[in-house]
Formats: C-alpha cells, structure tokens, sequence
C-alpha cells in the first residue's frame, strides 16, 4: 500500500526535519534487503540489531527517505527524514490508519494452537465470495502483523490477521492497532506456560483479542470453562464445541472427515477431529457474513494442509506425515490420537521437544508417553533431550537420538519401507531436516 508524504506524517505524528520531496506516493520499508526505489525507510529495533545502522544502505539504494528516532541527521542525502519517539509505534500506527483507510472487515485468529490452520480455513471459505487478504506463516507478532496490513490492496474486502503471543498484553497491542470485527479464540492450552505460569493466565491473554473488538462484532470461541471465565467481551460471543447438537460427525478416515453442520454436508480432507474442530470456526464466520452453505462447504473442501502442518509425502517407500510446524502438549495430543486412531498398518511416531513449557516441560513429555501407550503396534522413536522423557513413559519399543542425522539414518537402516512415520516436535528441532536426509539417505 502506498501513501502520500502527508498521509505517512498524519498517521504516524511524525515531525518532518527534513523534506524537499514530497510528489507521488510512496511504500513503508523496514528491511533493507527488499527496499524499493522512493520508498520510506523505518528502521526497527531487535534485540540483535538497530535498523537505523542501515539508514545510509537504505538512501543508496534508492529510498526517498527514512524514520528516525535519532534526532542528529544521519544520512544527507535523503530527500525526506521523519523523526518519531519510537520507529515501532509509528508503525502500528501507520498500519492501523491503513486498516481504516481500506476498511475491510477484520478477522483477528488467535489460540494455543490450530490457529494457523483456522485462519487458512477462514480465508477458503470467504475467498468463494471476497477478497481475502491473509497474514502469511508466521506472521503474527506487531511487526507482522504490521506487514500484513499494509500489503492489503486498496479492494481487499476481508483482512484475516493471525495474532500469536508470549506473554500478558501483547494481543492486546495487536487488538488495539487492528480493530478487528471478528475474533476467534481456537483454544486455550499449554503453549507458552513457562512464560505465564497457569492456564488460566493463558487463557487471559487470549481473550485480550476483545480489547479493541467492535462492540457490534463476535467472538467466536471454544466452549471450554478457562476461556469463559476470562472472557469479559460484552458483544456477542458464540462458544463452539464438537458436542454441539448441530453437528454430526459421518466419517473418520486418515485422509478426511465428513460431517454435517447445520442441515449441510461438509467434506474436508484432512483427517483429525481438531481439524473438524477448526473447521466449525470457519463456517461459522462463513454463516455470519451471509454466505450460502453451500458457498461454505465448497470452501472447506478446498482447504489443503500447508507446509509442515500433516503434510502428507511419500519418499522411498515410506509415508511420512510431516506436522513438526511446530508442538505443544494439546498440539502433540491431537496429532497422536488422529495418527494412531485413524492410520492402519505399521506405524513409527518421531517425536521431539516441545519448547517453553517451563518447570512443567519433564511432566508434558512424559504424558505424551502415557498416550501413547493406549494404542498398539507403534514404534516410537526420539530426539532431543526433553523428549527422551517420552521414552521413559513410553511401554513400545523406542530409541533415542540426540541428532536429526541420527534418526534419519536409523529409520533408513531400520524402518520397513511400506511404514507410516509421524514427525512431531516444535519448530526449533528443525524435523525438516530428518526428512530431507532420509531423501538423500534414498537416493544412495
């Protein structure tokens, strides 16, 4: 999205030190690498790194100008230097006078897990009658957030925003920048207690998605007790379960699930009652915006897995199920008993840490253990050193590796070709790695 100068000052309050151009429009840049020519540089802080030690990289390669929260001129040769007390407020303001300015209804998604999933079911239903725009992957904290925003075109007609945290009032920031019409709240886990400490402060930070939820809007959210209590949105709120008398559940196979919602017959082809689960919200919104039931079924039956969440493949024999995006302990629950319930024949599950679970990190991996021995004929194998915990819980045969190299090698040298193998683990165990040696292992 480009702005006029005036629009860029106006919305983002900044004081102007320096301007002998302002004709044309212009696009807000953070990342140097990807800046385009007469774009506006705003440089952003890590915890690595200051954007504004690139100022003078951005100016060279063509950026009309830059933000800066420096008040001593930095770079001459800009045509344009905006100064702000803080680049990333300036930034979210920039995004939230984009959001008015486009006017799309907004859909905030957030949950312990699931949540990249339901935004993508979202946008396959709504995308058979609007123009959708999307936060792409894991685009989810205020800079992304940010991103997504302003790369909307000026006809989007419905702006999907997923909203991750790690702590207490960061939805809060993303709800207040965004202004959602619709809010869903997946559900409510474990993810990220090492840092909150309870589920009932996870739960408190989930529902920060109201902050700024129009008052004529809807949440839709699990029907669960924790979210409940904490929920203090005055609008409407509609609580979904997999109890609910308006669904039927037709079929479980390892590749689908049909159902009936509300008199109409849904196809979704991926198996997993959690995605069923997923799947309610997206109907739901698909129904509060109008749409025909069966607009909504052809939606859902377009839906397919992304990258890495029960991505199906098969590779020298095997067929591997690829859902190691990332884990937490009610992610790790649902990926297990979809995968032992619904999958026949032989079976090997390699799992690995699940990350941020704090004091309680040895008691989640050692209950994955304990599910996994309410199933039969399935071979477990490990990596990583919270995981071997699974391993002491665990009564199937199991190996442990400390390595990807390792247990790719193992699988190669020791798994039946005509094996079903599930990798699950969060993102930092790289499990994409396992899969992609075991392919050059094959090829050998």
């Amino acid at each position: 999205m480009k702005f006029t100068l005036d629009e860029i000052v106006k919305a983002t309050e900044a004081t102007v030190l320096k301007c002998t151009s302002k004709a044309g429009c212009f696009a807000v840049s953070t990342d140097t690498r990807t800046i385009n020519f007469d774009d506006i540089y705003l440089p952003l802080k890590g915890e690595n790194f200051d954007g504004h030690d690139f100022i003078n990289q951005a100016v060279e390669k063509g950026a009309r100008g830059y933000f800066t929260s420096k008040k001593r001129v930095k770079c001459p040769a800009a045509k344009v230097i905006l100064f702000v007390k803080d680049t990333l407020v300036a930034y979210l303001k920039l995004a939230r006078y984009c959001r008015e300015k486009v006017n799309p209804v907004v859909i905030g998604v957030t949950g312990s897990s699931g949540k990249t999933t339901t935004k993508e079911m979202i946008a396959a239903v709504l995308e058979r009658c609007y123009k959708v725009h999307k936060s792409p992957l894991n685009h989810n904290n205020e800079i992304g957030m940010c991103e997504t925003i302003l790369s909307q075109t000026p006809d989007t007609e419905v702006l999907i925003l997923e909203m991750g945290m790690r702590g207490m009032n960061e939805i809060k920031l993303l709800s207040k920048y965004s202004y959602p019409d619709i809010a869903v709240i997946v559900n409510t886990g474990s993810s990220h207690i090492g840092r909150l400490k309870t589920v009932e402060n996870i739960a408190k930070a989930k529902c920060e998605i109201t902050a700024r939820l129009h008052p004529e809007g809807v949440l839709f959210a699990q029907n669960s007790v924790l979210i409940k209590n904490a929920n203090k949105y005055k609008g409407e709120t509609v609580y979904l379960s997999l109890d609910m008398p308006e669904l039927q559940i037709l079929k479980r196979t390892p590749e689908y699930s049909e159902f009936v919602f509300s008199c109409q017959n849904y196809r979704l082809n991926v198996g997993g009652d959690h995605n069923i689960m997923d799947a309610l919200y997206a109907i739901c919104i698909g129904l509060k915006m109008g749409m025909n039931p069966e607009k909504i079924a052809e939606g859902i039956a377009a839906y397919k897995p992304i990258e890495k969440r029960w991505e199906i493949k098969e590779i020298g024999g095997y067929k591997i199920i690829n859902d190691s995006y990332n884990a937490n302990p009610e992610s790790m629950k649902a990926a297990l008993n979809t995968f032992l319930s619904l999958y026949e024949g032989k079976k090997v599950v390699v799992l690995g840490d699940m990350g941020e679970l704090g004091e309680n990190a040895e008691k989640y991996h050692k209950n994955a253990g304990k599910l996994l021995n309410r199933f039969d004929n399935v071979q477990v194998v490990t990596i990583g050193q919270l995981a071997k915990y699974i391993a002491e819980t665990c009564e199937h045969p199991t190996v442990c590796f400390n390595e990807n190299k390792e247990a790719a090698k193992y699988i190669v040298e020791h798994i039946p070709k005509d094996t079903t193998i599930l990798f699950k683990a969060s993102r930092a165990m790289k499990f994409e790695e396992i899969i992609s040696e075991i392919e050059e292992l094959e090829k050998q």
